[in-house]
């Protein structure tokens, strides 16, 4: 593999990777899990060329990473961020190891020799600045601000004398975005100590400020981070997860419509599409909008639009049909029934015009019409604004999946929130609905857990409407025979008992262990799910079928008993033994409904639907038995009455005929249903049948690796730093080891409280655009002569970086709507 290697006063020149790692045992503090490939980088700091060193120094000073010294030499790092502990343990690799900080100051070891600079102010990070800054003493008393931030934001904040290496960097970093790589530029600037003191000034006055003190804060930032030097660029390769191409493409088959809503450039976001296969060759056209005012957005928007109704108005053979010209509500439906494979890709300055009221149908409409939609460069509030527009204008569940505290907003504004599990910290799963480690788990978590999910609830809403009123329609008919007197049917007790003990049970078993087909056969056929989309199982035709069946058995169950009692063929005319009989019809009746609506068997279906036909024959024997009614007599007058009744052939006959006339009609139109228009579900069970009988097989065990890989976050932690909590020091304490060696010892509860949550306590590591392979290699390259790699072993990077697989975190935030 090739390395790229700029020189900040020279040419690029290009490196060939050699096969031999680098030795760092010149650094006795460097990690060992590191491995670099470049030797030419090594010479340039160890002869010390100070562009280089002042690259490193950068690295190792602006950052709130703590630093924990458990033993003499042994270094451990609690980076807010990945990306951050990853350039920090890259920096001390290369002989620029930060030891340690306290609230005011900052240990170094530069290349052997300790160092300590004064920390006289830290610019904290948010979602707006995009950047952080500190603003050191250096040991010989100069003072200094270092930055590092996004490409975008630092670029319009450099002195002009940089348009050279501005040039020779922004060629760099559109080739590491190309290639998938996560950018941050580094600067810094010189500072005179009467400037420093006059802004040190203003920022006190504007930290102490009652109201907007925020915005106050940022002005003064804003103030000092001007005409800045560049020192050069790093990018952070982040390898997609285990399965992430895989489950994009099984979603899309559901016809389950993923966008992508991203903080990367665009470079980056557009290679992850393509990574994902979001983004294929064999789409008609990619569409990009970049405008950055009001009227460039629209008018991208609009010739959208119009290329995508271009295909609309000529058929395949050439052929054109005239239009008509529809509203927006059928406009919509048009362009999102037209042909081909469209995908739209909008950056934050456009998406924010987008967003506004005069124009976000017409951006939902043209998104809706494309197969992927890509958001780049989006703030938190931009993701949860995307994902608010899809619920206000379109019938349909959002699900938003991130992992990082940036998606808070996103996950908590869409119906369903899933938060992975990583390096970013715990906020996303603390504000989601569902949580796991890996990507590849929400084709499970929608194609089969959601999917039964429905299907059970909608098989139990139908059958709860169903048995209800065969069991309450009954009184209705009786009402006509009894002169609406409110003469029940049956007995209290059986009113009592029907919904807690003799229905309950059965239905309650279907609701949690119910399937249609087995799971290998949903992830199969995606196509299952769409029946959810649609809302087919469960809808107002659903519902009137219900009642009509229901009516229908109370029909039957009342009438054949009445035809039976009436022409006294049982030889019983009492009121008691026609209920005995309508009530041991009804709770057969059900039991039988609920057995045909069972596609999934266990022993527990078994148990609880037989059970309570069981359990209802011997609570009724029970209430008409001799030993109850000498102990309660004034409840339980109809002594014997059930057995009498029951030892009658005419009664059985009567239950019969019953349950046949009510299910056979049943039974009859689900088989011609499923001769005649079978659905996807019962094609799948067939399918399945004809596979067992032709080649029967054992069953088998299929086994489930776990992998350690994880997915990261962006170059910085998308919420609100830690400086302001650093330069207080109410997280840090001097060990005794500390202040015999001046060197200060820190360990950051709110971070061990975070590890010891989640378990796991992983090396700084960075991996992944869209996901993380559990091989991943993290890399990091340096426009600047300084490329850079994660301190792990493995498999090596495009950017001569290696890493070995640990657990690294990262989802690539989107927002999927169903």
């Amino acid at each position: 593999m090739l390395c790229e290697v700029c020189d900040t006063l020279g040419p690029q020149s290009r490196v060939r990777q050699r096969a031999v790692p680098l030795d760092f045992s010149f650094n006795a503090l460097a990690d060992r899990r590191f491995v670099f490939f470049d030797h030419a980088l090594l010479e340039a700091v160890k002869v010390g060329q100070p562009a280089t060193h002042e690259f490193f120094r950068l690295l190792a000073l602006c950052h709130t990473v703590m630093s924990e010294e458990k033993s003499e030499g042994e270094l451990y790092y609690k980076a807010q961020s990945p990306d951050e502990g990853a350039l920090v343990t890259a920096a001390r690799c290369f002989g620029f190891v930060f030891r340690s900080r306290t609230p005011h100051t900052i240990t170094l070891q530069e290349m052997g020799r300790p160092a300590t600079y004064q920390l006289l102010s830290i610019l904290d990070f948010n979602n707006i600045r995009k950047r952080m800054s500190v603003i050191v003493r250096n040991p010989e008393g100069r003072i200094r601000l270092y930055c590092k931030g996004a490409d975008t934001l630092l670029f319009e904040r450099l002195h002009p004398c940089n348009q050279d290496l501005m040039n020779i960097t922004t060629d760099h970093l559109n080739e590491y975005a190309g290639d998938g790589l996560r950018t941050l530029l580094l600067a810094y600037k010189d500072l005179e100590e009467s400037e420093y003191e006059a802004w040190s000034e203003r920022l006190q006055r504007a930290s102490k400020a009652v109201d907007c003190r925020e915005e106050r804060l940022a002005a003064v930032y804003e103030e000092i981070e001007q005409d800045m030097m560049l020192l050069g660029a790093t990018a952070i390769e982040d390898k997609l997860q285990e399965g992430v191409p895989e489950t994009i493409a099984i979603l899309t088959l559901a016809n389950i419509k993923i966008w992508v809503l991203t903080g990367d450039k665009q470079e980056t976001a557009v290679n992850i599409g393509y990574s994902c296969k979001m983004l294929t060759d064999d789409m008609t056209e990619v569409f990009f909008v970049t405008g950055r005012t009001v009227h460039e957005v629209r008018e991208e928007l609009r010739k959208a639009r119009e290329k995508m109704m271009d295909s609309t108005r000529t058929l395949g053979n050439g052929f054109p049909y005239q239009q008509e010209k529809l509203d927006p509500p059928k406009g919509s439906s048009v362009l999102e029934a037209i042909p081909g494979e469209y995908a739209l890709v909008i950056n934050g300055h456009s998406l924010a015009h987008a967003l506004e009221a005069d124009m976000e149908l017409e951006f939902l409409e043209t998104a809706c019409a494309c197969k992927a939609v890509i958001c780049c460069r989006v703030t938190p509030l931009q993701k949860a604004q995307v994902v608010e527009l899809v619920k206000k204008y379109k019938r349909a569940v959002t699900l938003a999946i991130g992992d990082g505290a940036n998606d808070v907003s996103m996950i908590k504004t869409a119906h369903i929130g899933v938060g992975i599990s990583g390096q970013e910290g715990i906020q996303a799963v603390l504000a989601s609905d569902y949580t796991f480690s890996q990507f590849k788990s929400l084709q499970r978590l929608l194609l089969v857990h959601g999917r039964w999910s429905y299907l059970r609830m909608c098989k139990f809403l139908c059958y709860f409407f169903y048995k209800n009123f065969a069991f309450t329609m009954v009184h209705f008919w009786f009402g006509f025979f009894c002169g609406f007197s409110a003469q029940t049917v049956y007995d209290q007790y059986f009113i009592t008992l029907y919904n807690i003990v003799y229905t309950s049970l059965p239905v309650l078993a279907m609701g949690i262990f119910d399937q249609d087909v087995p799971e290998q056969r949903s992830l199969e056929y995606p196509k299952l799910y769409e029946p959810g989309q649609l809302n087919l199982l469960f809808n107002k035709r659903e519902f009137f079928i219900c009642i009509a069946q229901g009516i229908y058995t109370s029909v039957v169950l009342f009438f054949v008993s009445y035809g039976v009692f009436a022409d006294d063929v049982t030889q019983l005319a009492d009121y008691q033994s026609f209920a005995v009989t309508v009530a041991t019809s009804l709770v057969i009746v059900v039991s039988v409904q609920i057995a045909l609506d069972t596609g999934y068997w266990t022993a527990i279906n078994h148990f609880f639907i037989w059970g309570s036909v069981a359990m209802y024959f011997a609570i009724m024997f029970a209430m008409h038995s001799d030993g109850l009614f000498n102990i309660f007599p004034n409840q339980f007058t109809f002594v014997g009455n059930a057995q009498n009744t029951l030892a009658q052939p005419a009664v059985w006959f009567t239950i019969l005929l019953s349950t046949v006339v009510c299910i056979v009609p049943v039974v009859t139109f689900r088989f011609l249903k499923l001769d005649l228009k079978p659905q996807l579900s019962d094609t799948v069970r067939y399918t399945q049948l004809v596979r067992k009988k032709q080649k029967p097989q054992g069953r088998r065990l299929r086994i489930v690796g776990r992998t350690g890989s994880r997915r990261t976050g962006y170059a910085f932690s998308h919420q609100e730093g830690f400086g302001e909590l650093i330069t207080s020091g109410k997280n840090m304490r001097l060990s005794s080891l500390a202040l015999s060696s001046f060197t200060g010892r820190s360990s950051a509860s709110w971070i061990d409280t975070l590890r010891k949550k989640r378990g796991t306590e992983s090396p700084a590591a960075q991996q992944v655009s869209a996901g993380v392979s559990p091989q991943g290699a993290e890399a990091s390259q340096v426009s600047g002569g300084v490329p850079l790699a994660a301190p792990e072993t493995g498999a090596t990077g495009p950017a001569g970086g290696a890493s070995a697989p640990g657990p690294a975190s990262i989802t690539e935030e989107c927002a999927v709507k169903e």
